[in-house]
């Protein structure tokens, strides 16, 4: 379904769609502990991660209708758009570093500034996410995008058998500054 998308470049990388190469990458990555309990998720340390759910990964990425594959010269991980409204021209982001080794390099906020830059360039208004409040580092990352917080959901997610709540943060179209690194 992302065939459609256009591909999009930046100093350091291209959003574009997947290929057959990247689960072999995805499945070599693994699963971590600090990205699955950033995404919200519990980790099990003894849980496998086989090539049925390196496949997964991808056909989810295929499936939506606006998401990308992020190649910093191969597969390091995705940004989509989903909750999409046209008639009220917003939408929500979803954002996935899956290699450890790109987090905290600043591969996150060039990203979402590319897709950010498409995303307001077709006409939207408003882009949203979701965030623990223990994902400092996606906070951070978030805010030097332009998202400011709007509002918190208290217990909304229940992770490692304890309720956290969600940050709430957005951006308008009028906010957005392309700021290339």
């Amino acid at each position: 379904m992302t065939t459609n998308l256009p591909e999009l470049r930046s100093a350091r990388l291209i959003l574009r769609s997947p290929i057959r190469e990247d689960v072999d990458v995805r499945l070599a990555l693994g699963r971590h502990k600090e990205i699955i309990e950033a995404y919200g998720g519990a980790f099990d340390p003894d849980a496998p991660f086989t090539r049925r759910h390196a496949e997964a990964a991808m056909r989810h990425i295929e499936e939506q209708e606006y998401a990308w594959v992020i190649d910093a010269g191969r597969f390091i991980g995705h940004v989509r758009f989903h909750s999409m409204d046209r008639r009220d021209k917003r939408a929500a982001l979803a954002i996935g570093i899956d290699d450890p080794a790109y987090l905290g390099r600043g591969y996150g906020t060039e990203a979402i500034m590319l897709a950010l830059a498409y995303a307001f360039s077709t006409g939207l208004h408003r882009i949203s996410l979701r965030v623990l409040p223990s994902n400092t580092r996606a906070i951070a990352c978030y805010s030097k995008c332009g998202f400011l917080e709007e509002g918190r959901e208290r217990e909304s997610a229940f992770i490692n058998g304890r309720w956290e709540g969600d940050i709430i943060m957005g951006v308008l179209d009028r906010e957005f500054r392309w700021r290339p690194e």
